[in-house]
């Protein structure tokens, strides 16, 4: 068994494919049309066969909406995304505008920051130390 797919729920996925692979720099694997939403898939360009994040459209999903919205009132990141070194990574997004609700700060072994993917999603960076 292993995890080849994830999924981040989006409300446009246009503008979600334009954060995920402008900002963050992964890389579009699928776009295929399925008669409206499409099934949009992005990976890292350091893994181009690895996991795929789904960019999921969250329309058709009440509950997700409910779900999305209570997560980012707690400050619970949807999901999280290693880097090589976060404070290099924290700064270059900060650059392009990214909205930052943590700076980095040490929890342990790991280094960790959160930011705002502007789809409605609170996403974590972590650095092991």
């Amino acid at each position: 068994m292993r995890i080849k797919l994830a999924s981040i729920p989006v409300g446009d996925q246009d503008k979600a494919l334009a954060f995920y692979t402008e900002i963050l720099r992964f890389v579009k694997k699928h776009d295929i049309p399925m008669g409206g939403p499409r099934w949009l898939t992005v990976v890292s360009p350091e893994d181009p066969e690895g996991t795929e994040l789904v960019l999921e459209p969250n329309a058709s999903y009440p509950a997700m909406k409910a779900l999305k919205e209570s997560l980012v009132k707690d400050g619970i990141p949807i999901t999280a995304f290693q880097v090589d070194d976060i404070q290099k990574e924290y700064e270059r997004l900060k650059g392009l505008g990214v909205v930052f609700k943590s700076v980095p700060k040490q929890m342990g072994p790991v280094w960790a920051a959160v930011f705002d993917d502007t789809c409605g999603n609170l996403i974590q960076i972590y650095q092991v130390s």
